[in-house]
């Protein structure tokens, strides 16, 4: 079975809650055995756990996205790690996140932006490191500045999500323990740095994901992306590798078990 392991199911292009629950069912009906749902801001901190609550194939990840910090207080913080603390009993809570940085906008590289920014990032760090938990990070143009937040407070790893660096800053993930996020960006043969990265990495550092209803694949773009669509992304995978698809399959499941440990128990419910 395939596990998505970012998938912001919760999006209001999937609908209401009803709407989202099936959409769900259907990628279990279609073999992806859990969905990991990211909270972006304290405004869904429970929407996502409701949805992970709804949906057997489903669990939720708390924190504060860059690109929700510029709205956010700073007692948003505190109710994270309050909650993160109640949460730690919920075995449907898996991870902090969607955490991290995004120097792609050009409202977010500005100077106060970025700093702010970056406490954010280190709080939820902190946060993640405190509880043992991983983190699912947000890497836009920010690879190195990540990492070297990772370095300094060390976390009990993560994704390095719709990871598109390097193969040294690649390697310096998994050196840090974490492993890397591909999905339907990986399926555009235009892409070829992240295509290169699929083929490359070891199979045991990558994990699938869907982003959706970002970031749609290439034969349903620029459509909503969907959970649905992860057991196709692994076939292009497996297509790119040259290997089958039950061991692209395995890997990755085995590598988002290691990324998120707190899904195995849930997993074996």
């Amino acid at each position: 079975m395939w596990i998505d392991t970012h998938c912001h199911l919760d999006a209001h292009e999937f609908g209401a809650l009803p709407d989202s629950l099936e959409i769900a069912a259907r990628a279990g009906r279609g073999g992806v055995s859990m969905i990991v749902i990211p909270a972006v801001e304290r405004g869904n901190f429970a929407v996502v756990k409701e949805l992970a609550h709804g949906a057997p194939n489903a669990s939720y990840a708390l924190g504060i996205h860059p690109i929700f910090v510029p709205q956010a207080q700073e007692d948003d913080l505190a109710l994270l790690r309050r909650l993160v603390e109640a949460s730690m009993r919920d075995p449907r809570f898996v991870a902090i996140g969607e955490i991290g940085l995004d120097f792609f906008i050009p409202m977010l590289c500005e100077p106060a932006m970025r700093e702010k920014q970056e406490r954010f990032f280190r709080e939820q760090l902190r946060i993640a490191r405190d509880f043992g938990l991983p983190v699912l990070t947000h890497v836009r143009r920010s690879q190195d500045q990540v990492l070297k937040h990772v370095r300094q407070i060390r976390p009990a790893g993560g994704i390095a999500h719709a990871f598109n660096g390097s193969f040294q800053q690649a390697q310096n993930f998994i050196d840090l323990g974490f492993r890397l996020g591909f999905g339907g960006a990986m399926t555009f043969t235009r892409a070829l740095q992240i295509r290169r990265l699929a083929l490359e990495l070891p199979l045991d550092a990558v994990v699938l994901e869907t982003d959706a209803p970002d970031i749609a694949p290439s034969w349903i773009h620029p459509g909503r992306n969907s959970p649905e669509e992860l057991p196709a992304i692994g076939r292009m995978l497996a297509a790119l590798r040259g290997v089958p698809e039950d061991e692209v399959r395995g890997a990755t499941r085995r590598s988002a078990l290691a990324a998120i440990p707190r899904l195995k128990n849930l997993l074996a419910s």
